[in-house]
């Protein structure tokens, strides 16, 4: 606290500026989802090698849970204290736990979008698969139904509209990881391209 009782203003990740309303960005139209159909598939390099699928009222059934975290925008803005609600990502990493070795997973999304995160990133305490935003369904252009939050790495790293979860041994690059950005994404290290690797 200062001296006047105000709460001091947080500092910023470097290189960010403030954004007082959380933009949509997105690559391509919003897509249209269907949740009759809509799963959540996990995948790929798994303990037991079979892949597992969860509808949404699967989903909807797992232990809910809230994070308050900021959102950090590669093009340079941060929007301070988002509420998002959801399924943490270690409920969904503990359904269909990884292989031993496993290290990376590709989270993919509506339109052939995909990021490549570390699998310490989507352990993380704060990760979460959100379905909810300031208390309010996702809209789709905030990506409806299902969006990766990932508070500690830059928002391209948490794609909207997620539809599979596969565990890989080796690296695999991303949508905006092939093209020029960071593999890691950490905002605090300001890990933006791929040239900072």
């Amino acid at each position: 606290m200062s001296s006047s009782g105000l709460a001091e203003p947080r500092p910023l990740p470097p290189g960010q500026r403030l954004s007082a309303a959380l933009r949509p960005v997105h690559y391509g139209r919003v897509p249209q989802v269907d949740l009759s159909t809509w799963c959540l598939r996990l995948g790929g390099e798994t303990h037991d090698g079979e892949a597992l699928s969860l509808s949404w009222a699967d989903l909807m059934s797992l232990p809910q849970k809230a994070v308050r975290a900021d959102h950090h925008c590669v093009s340079r803005y941060t929007t301070l204290d988002l509420h998002w609600s959801g399924v943490a990502a270690r409920t969904i990493i503990d359904l269909a736990p990884p292989a031993d070795g496993v290290e990376h997973v590709q989270v993919s999304a509506a339109r052939g979008y995909s990021s490549s995160v570390r699998l310490e990133d989507l352990s993380s305490p704060r990760a979460l698969f959100a379905t909810h935003l300031d208390g309010e369904p996702l809209s789709p252009e905030h990506g409806w139904p299902l969006r990766l939050v990932l508070p500690h790495l830059y928002g391209w790293k948490g794609p909207k509209w997620v539809g599979a979860v596969d565990y890989q041994r080796y690296a695999v690059r991303g949508f905006w990881e092939q093209r020029g950005y960071h593999f890691t994404g950490d905002v605090w290290r300001e890990e933006r391209y791929s040239y900072q690797e």
